[in-house]
């Protein structure tokens, strides 16, 4: 097995920090990590996290919370993507990570729909989630812990092990 890396540990932990905050936030539904963190992949990129959230969340603390996040991993060259879903598992896109947020703000802004619903990053064309994986995320963590593959140790140890303890004794 391949030696694990500092850098995977702290994209561990702030994913850690990360996912108990948006717990508290109504709306959101359900949380699932995706991506190089589920396998024993020894230097992930980025950390790939997929949300389900309400037809009517407001998207305002979730994108506070994930450039936070980002600001935390981009300070070792690596980042975050937080991915969402409606509750009917259609994908959505991505959490806009600019503070301000809406036409006019940003001339780079590759949203297809910029604005319309704040905080929504929706780049269909750049990025889109496979149904099979929105439907069938291999790690679900939130409400219930749900893996649909052999848990990292890591993983188990950093996010899984809290979590369970969480979702035991909610506030």
């Amino acid at each position: 097995m391949p030696q694990i890396s500092e850098i995977r540990t702290k994209l561990l932990e702030n994913l850690a920090q990360f996912i108990p905050a948006c717990i508290k936030i109504p709306g959101i539904m359900r949380i699932s990590l995706i991506g190089s963190l589920c396998t024993t992949k020894p230097d992930p990129k980025d950390i790939d996290v997929l949300i389900f959230i309400k037809d009517d969340a407001d998207l305002t603390p979730l994108a506070a919370l994930t450039r936070k996040l980002n600001g935390r991993v981009q300070s070792y060259n690596h980042n975050a993507d937080v991915f969402l879903a409606d509750c009917q598992g259609q994908y959505l896109g991505r959490v806009c990570l600019y503070k301000n947020c809406g036409p006019g703000f940003r001339c780079s802004c590759d949203a297809l729909h910029c604005g319309a619903r704040k905080y929504l990053h929706d780049d269909l064309k750049t990025i889109i989630l496979t149904r099979e994986l929105v439907s069938s995320p291999p790690l679900e963590l939130w409400p219930t812990i749900l893996a649909r593959f052999s848990i990292p140790i890591d993983v188990d140890i950093i996010i899984i092990r809290p979590l369970r303890e969480i979702i035991r004794k909610p506030d």
